[in-house]
């Protein structure tokens, strides 16, 4: 049987990124060949369209849209989505974007919307880390 793992849905092509694009990582494709692979967009789970306002987690660790909008309900329902469907699937490692409010793992935006990152972990990162799930960084070839 084929080992399974999750990966953020934009790195495999899907157009679910903020701004109606992906992220298509090569690396990405290459180095889940073999596994079973469960795609999924937290913040798509969560509710919200494509494409959509940029958002950033402030230093009050709610998350905000450019628009000044409160989408933090989005991010917390889309946490939970993922970790349902890892679970259903007996799934525990996903690749994640780094840098995505919610899925980067080493870093995030700051929350002043100007592209400058901070150490950080995203929203859905951090609950699924919490319960158990490995992040896998291809480009690093093994574990976070």
């Amino acid at each position: 049987m084929k080992k399974t793992i999750a990966v953020s849905a934009c790195l495999l092509g899907c157009d679910c990124k903020y701004n109606g694009g992906s992220n298509l990582d090569e690396d990405v494709v290459k180095f889940v060949k073999g596994y079973k692979v469960v795609s999924v967009c937290p913040e798509v789970l969560g509710g919200m369209s494509t494409p959509r306002i940029p958002s950033e987690i402030q230093p009050n660790g709610k998350v905000m849209n450019k628009a000044g909008e409160d989408v933090s309900a989005f991010f917390e329902r889309g946490k939970v989505a993922t970790l349902a469907i890892l679970k259903a699937q007996q799934c525990t490692e996903i690749v994640l974007m780094d840098g995505s409010p919610s899925c980067g793992y080493t870093q995030v935006y700051d929350g002043t919307f100007t592209r400058h990152y901070i150490p950080g972990i995203g929203i859905t990162a951090k609950f699924l880390t919490d319960n158990g799930i490995s992040i896998v960084d291809p480009h690093k070839n093994g574990q976070r």
